[in-house]
């Protein structure tokens, strides 16, 4: 009895894994990327170049081109509206920057409200550094101290002897 019940919930486990994974990969799998009509290439080619760059603000690890989120979607959609209205790279991002900020960039220019964002990482290795230094000579200074205790010891009974 305990061996049936044993393979019935095994059996049940790989079940509701394999559903799971099947969703999973039907979900994914029905996803449609739009595509637009270009009247040039050389506006396809631009349009490929803009969505490279933009950060999805949803999936924030993605760009435009590879995320599937509505966020992403729209504004795909809007930079294609953009291009094809004649609008330039920089008409673009200003446009991406001022509703969305400087995250909304891969390489967010170094200004004064995204230094965090550029010297952040310097800060926690700097701090890090500092930390990692003070823990080393905490440890070895009880150590050091001893020893001076040690031969100042010996000093004193030197001259007592």
């Amino acid at each position: 009895m305990r061996r049936h019940k044993k393979a019935l919930s095994s059996w049940v486990f790989n079940a509701l894994v394999g559903l799971a994974l099947t969703a999973g990969v039907t979900s994914s799998g029905l996803a449609v990327i739009e595509t637009y009509a270009f009247s040039d290439p050389a506006h396809e080619s631009r349009y490929q170049d803009m969505i490279a760059q933009l950060r999805c603000l949803v999936c924030q690890n993605q760009n435009l081109a590879d995320s599937n989120a509505e966020l992403a979607k729209d504004l795909r959609e809007r930079t294609f509206e953009m291009i094809n209205a004649g609008a330039s790279d920089e008409d673009i991002v200003d446009f991406m920057i001022t509703r969305y900020g400087d995250f909304v960039l891969y390489k967010p220019p170094l200004r004064l409200r995204t230094s965090l964002l550029w010297g952040g990482p310097f800060a926690i290795l700097l701090i890090a550094l500092i930390v990692f230094f003070f823990t080393v000579q905490r440890s070895r200074g009880p150590k050091d101290l001893d020893n001076i205790d040690q031969k100042a010891a010996a000093r004193l009974l030197d001259k007592k002897g």
